[in-house]
């Protein structure tokens, strides 16, 4: 298996996925939407806890794919252990992919990322 091959394995995966995805922002939203991943909320300005609530209250498993900077890591603690205090599954294998597997960082690049690497 190369990377493309995992990738869109992975893609297709969150396409025909009915579980929550958390972005931070729209442009993050905007991106996996391009995908055809439905489901997603980003955090936008709304505080943590109301995110987490909205999720506990939808859903039992979801996907954190906050960026992988200093601000997106920290962001992916606080909501994984918020969620996890409510029961609710984190699927962190989208986001171990991309970590190990690529250079992106930024959620929002996902689509230039694939086109680039075609």
């Amino acid at each position: 298996m190369d990377i493309k091959t995992d990738m869109e394995t992975h893609l297709k995966k969150l396409v025909e996925s009915d579980k929550i995805i958390i972005v931070e922002g729209k442009k993050d939203k905007a991106a996996l939407k391009k995908l055809g991943i439905k489901n997603i909320i980003d955090l936008g300005k709304k505080p943590l806890f109301h995110v987490v609530e909205e999720v506990a209250s939808n859903g039992k498993e979801c996907i954190i794919l906050t960026d992988m900077d200093k601000k997106g890591k920290e962001l992916y603690g606080k909501l994984n252990a918020g969620l996890q205090r409510f029961g609710v599954k984190v699927d962190n294998s989208f986001r171990n992919f991309l970590y190990k597997n690529t250079k992106l960082r930024q959620i929002e690049g996902i689509v230039s990322y694939i086109n680039n690497n075609e």
